[in-house]
Formats: structure tokens, sequence, C-alpha cells
């Protein structure tokens, strides 16, 4: 038979797959893959329910709904980033809802990238940039973060752009460092693409998350940039509503129309009643946006205590749903991905190595948890690593007194 496609025959299962088959198998606590254990609000989840019988909407309720989204879920986000951000946006024409954000963003970047367009990525990177900007001909200029800070290098920044630098793909909160970029940092980096002349499509989906008196600036804010961002937002994250795979992009009328045809061309539609139900959502009122971040930063807290206790080392984090920990104090003769494999099989508990979120030599003695779960498995998923690696650390202390 002829080969077919040789990157995606190359690409082996994401390490979420592969861990949480782990899981399963070996009965561990599953901190992983990131999505929380509980559900949504009720609000939310009883208004889906509710669209999917409403004889107000018309029978034709749950046939194909418009391919840039409901009326109403356009509104919904315009009205939110105006409330949230200042961000005057068209509900008519600068909006496309998608299915889920991982859809919005490869919309984005098939919209915008021809083959042979250089894109800047800032690494560690959610695992499917590379991969995706690859498929589409475009070129990866990775810029690495360095743990345990997670600086931008600026330097380094700079010198990755050139003639044929297209845009740059920014995300904030980051996963999996749990950085929140500040205003600072935003305005080098968008002076560096009014300066190029590119666009930016920037994954914002954790921007509700953020901890710690910490802020969520969308680089669309700043000078220059308004009319050269795409702003993914995401309703699974935002509602821990993972499943229902609701996205939207906020952009600029010409860019959003060629997203749109992008989105034609992967998935065309997006369920109505989901859509019509994160509407609902988002016009919550601004205590249910403040408690989620205050609930979620709690947990952070609560699991990044307990694996110091365990002897692991917490890296700070101010958003998103994860924690990245070293795990270098336990002398483990091995990389991550032979850690996260031990840590399930032998202590019942699953992470992900953090060297899968970059496309090269990575650093290989640092784990991400995810916090997003009921206190009870976090504090199970605790005392598990306790019994299996404390004993460990008292008999590595008595040889070395």
């Amino acid at each position: 038979m002829r080969e077919m496609n040789s990157l995606l025959e190359a690409t082996g299962t994401t390490i979420f797959t592969v861990m949480s088959a782990l899981a399963v198998q070996h009965g561990a606590i599953n901190l992983g893959q990131g999505f929380p254990d509980e559900d949504g609000p009720d609000l939310v989840v009883a208004a889906a329910a509710a669209a999917l019988g409403d004889a107000r909407l018309g029978p034709t309720r749950n046939q194909y709904p418009p391919l840039t989204g409901v009326p109403v879920l356009r509104e919904a986000v315009a009205a939110a980033n105006k409330r949230f951000y200042g961000l005057a946006i068209d509900a008519q024409s600068e909006v496309v809802v998608t299915s889920g954000a991982t859809e919005a963003l490869t919309a984005c970047l098939m919209a915008l990238l021809n083959p042979g367009d250089e894109v800047v990525l800032i690494e560690p990177t959610y695992d499917i940039y590379v991969p995706v900007v690859k498929l589409l001909g475009a070129v990866p200029k990775l810029v690495r973060l360095e743990p345990p800070r997670w600086e931008l290098p600026r330097a380094a920044l700079e010198a990755a752009f050139s003639p044929r630098t297209k845009l740059l793909l920014l995300n904030s909160p980051m996963n999996p460092t749990g950085k929140v970029f500040g205003v600072e940092d935003l305005d080098f980096i968008a002076d560096l693409c009014v300066r190029h002349d590119i666009y930016a499509v920037c994954d914002e989906v954790y921007e509700h998350l953020v901890f710690d008196g910490a802020a969520h600036i969308p680089l669309m804010t700043r000078p220059g940039m308004r009319e050269r961002c795409a702003r993914i937002g995401s309703a699974g994250k935002t509602f821990s509503l993972t499943g229902w795979k609701v996205g939207y992009v906020s952009a600029p009328r010409a860019m959003a129309a060629v997203i749109a045809k992008a989105h034609q061309n992967l998935t065309f539609t997006t369920p109505p009643h989901l859509q019509r139900a994160v509407a609902v959502g988002l016009a919550q009122d601004d205590d249910y946006f403040a408690e989620i971040g205050a609930r979620l930063a709690a947990k952070r807290t609560r699991l990044s205590a307990g694996l110091a206790s365990v002897g692991f080392v917490p890296l700070a984090t101010r958003g998103s749903y994860f924690v990245t920990a070293d795990f270098s104090a336990f002398g483990f003769d091995g990389d991550d991905v032979a850690f996260c494999r031990y840590m399930v099989e032998q202590a019942g508990v699953a992470a992900i190595p953090v060297s899968a979120f970059y496309a090269g030599a990575a650093p290989r003695h640092y784990v991400r948890f995810a916090f997003c779960k009921q206190d009870a498995l976090l504090d199970e998923a605790i005392e598990r690593l306790t019994r299996h690696f404390a004993p460990q650390r008292l008999t590595r202390s008595a040889q070395t007194a």
C-alpha cells in the first residue's frame, strides 16, 4: 500500500491518553488529564437540557445552527469581551463558535498560515501546537522558558523573528507552567508583532482560572494588537464542562471571515443546545467568575502543600488547572516518562511528564499534576504518594547521615 500522511503516521498516541489508560489499568488516581471530576454549574446544564425541547425555538432548534454560531452565544461572547476586558467586538462579524478550543486553534492556524511561513511558539507548549503547524506546511520556531521561574527570554524571542515570520502563538494562562503573562511581557510581545507586522493567535482557555491576585490580560488589548489578534476561549474550562467541546474565537472582521471558512471545512457547526447553554453561563454575575478562580487556588495550594510534604518541589502556578513539580529529590534512575509510569504502577497516582510539552530535548525531572479534582481525591492521592515515597526518603536520609 502507498504511504499515508507521514507526519500523522509518525505521531504517537497522545501522552494524555496513554497515562489515562494506565491509570484505569492500575486503578490509579488520575491527576494527569486536565478535566474536573464533578459537573459544571446546574444552571448551565439545565439550560442545555431545556434547549433540546424548547418549543419557543421552533421545530428546527436541533438542526444545523448558523456556521459561525447561534446569535445568542455570539452576542454573549461579544458582551463578555466588553465586560471583562473592555474589548468592543462585533457579535455578527467578529465571533466564530467552534467545536472546542482545539478546533478553534486549528481553524485560526489554517486561516493565517501558508506553507513555508514561520510560527513563533513559546515552549513548553500544549502538545498539538507543533504538529498542527507542521501539518499546514509551516515552520515552528521555538523559544524556551526555563523552570523554575519560567521567565520570558526576551533576547531569544526577538531573535526568533525573521522576514518569514507570519504569526506568534501565545498561551496565557499557560499550560503546563501555570504562568500568567504580565503587562510588561505582553507589551514586549506586542511591540515585536507590530514591528514585524505579524498576527497573533492567543490560546486563552484558562482566562478566568487565575490566582493570587493575578489578572488575565488579553494580548488583543495591548497597543496595535486589536486588528492582528485571534483570541480563543473555552466553555469547557470556564464552566467545567470539558466534554461539551464548545470554543469561541474573537477576531477582527477580515480574519474572522477566513477562520469561519476553516471552521466550515473542519466541523461546520457546533451543537446548538450546548451553544445556547454556554450563553447562559457567560451571562452569570461576577461572583461566579471570581469564585471559580478562588476555588481552584485553594485546590492548587492543597495539592502543592501535599506534594511538598512527600518530597516533591512544586513550582509556583498562578493560573490553569496544573502544578508542575520537580521529583529530583527522590533520586529516581530514569526520566520523567519512566517516573510517571512508575508512579502509576507503584504508587497508584497518574501525572503527565513535562517533556511531552517540548518538541526537542527537554528537562527530564518535572511532572505535571492536575488539581481540578475534588478535595477528597487530592487528599487520597497525597496519601498514596506518602505511603510509597516517604519510607524511601527516610531510608535515604539514614544512609546519608
